[in-house]
């Protein structure tokens, strides 16, 4: 395999490792004073830890930015069950009781804000704030999403099904960054190819591929039971109003069962709202750091 797939992209000034946990080998980067607030950033789907490439190569002071790749994506190693998003939680979770005893700040995109509301719903105690990026919240009925349903079905099932070879052996991933990208200018072709090309790979690519399907096949069925879990700290969410495949209602206050949460949303933002307001994210971490001080 070429070289670009074998090795994570270069960040000034990173610490790598690699921690098991719950049997998944975790690749972790980390940046920012080793005794500092930990911030634990996740990513989504089709990323890895570079998502937060901006946090990680200059991180806010004070800060410790804590960046691991999820189950079976990036440079970890695979979950050993078939990405189910409450035991991927349990991952995550795991992975934190090795990293830090101290309440940590959450910062999730995409998938890794799907799971972060679960690690935030099941152990509140850990999390002094989340920050979910452009992902849906969890309270949602068949009503809220029925009028959406037709953005995940553009390419869900695609994954679910064909997953593998879309990803390995097309320029799928290509044209979906392409797509969904409202403002281009942080994803060079280096950027992209930091993301297509490691999706080459079998791990990362059959990852993907039980995330979907997975979703598909349980979890959206199960939706219609609710949650009833009502979250109780601090969430302070950001959503790129560009975002085709999510639409801004399904992150709305109104619907949140939380005692605090909030929304803003940015406009001519799409989808991939770390890299493409890295600003905007810096300073909305920075507030939410000051405000659960």
């Amino acid at each position: 395999m070429p070289d670009a797939i074998s090795q994570p992209p270069d960040i000034a000034g990173v610490r790598r490792s690699h921690i098991t946990a719950r049997g998944v080998r975790f690749h972790v980067t980390e940046a920012g004073p080793a005794e500092g607030r930990p911030v634990l950033a996740l990513h989504g789907w089709p990323q890895h830890h570079y998502a937060y490439r901006h946090l990680l190569a200059d991180p806010p002071p004070g800060l410790r930015i804590i960046a691991p790749d999820l189950p079976g994506y990036g440079w970890s190693g695979p979950a050993p069950h078939r990405w189910f998003k409450e035991e991927v939680a349990s991952d995550v979770l795991a992975l934190l009781d090795s990293l830090t005893s101290d309440r940590t700040l959450l910062v999730g995109h995409d998938w890794g804000g799907y799971i972060g509301f679960l690690m935030a719903l099941r152990e509140p105690e850990r999390f002094s704030g989340f920050a979910p990026l452009n992902i849906v919240h969890p309270w949602q009925t068949p009503r809220t999403l029925a009028p959406h349903l037709w953005r995940f079905l553009l390419y869900q099932p695609l994954v679910a099904a064909l997953g593998m070879p879309l990803q390995q052996h097309t320029p799928f991933l290509n044209q979906l960054f392409r797509l969904a990208v409202a403002d281009s200018t942080e994803f060079t072709p280096d950027v992209v190819h930091a993301y297509t090309d490691r999706f080459r790979d079998p791990i990362p690519a059959r990852a993907a591929t039980d995330t979907y399907r997975t979703f598909l096949l349980r979890e959206v069925p199960a939706l219609r039971r609710g949650e009833r879990r009502r979250a109780t700290l601090p969430i302070r969410a950001l959503f790129g109003t560009a975002d085709g495949a999510i639409h801004r209602s399904l992150a709305a206050a109104e619907t949140a069962d939380a005692t605090d949460y909030t929304v803003e949303y940015v406009s001519g933002c799409g989808h991939f709202i770390p890299e493409e307001r890295p600003g905007l994210v810096r300073a909305h971490l920075l507030a939410l750091a000051a405000e659960t001080a």
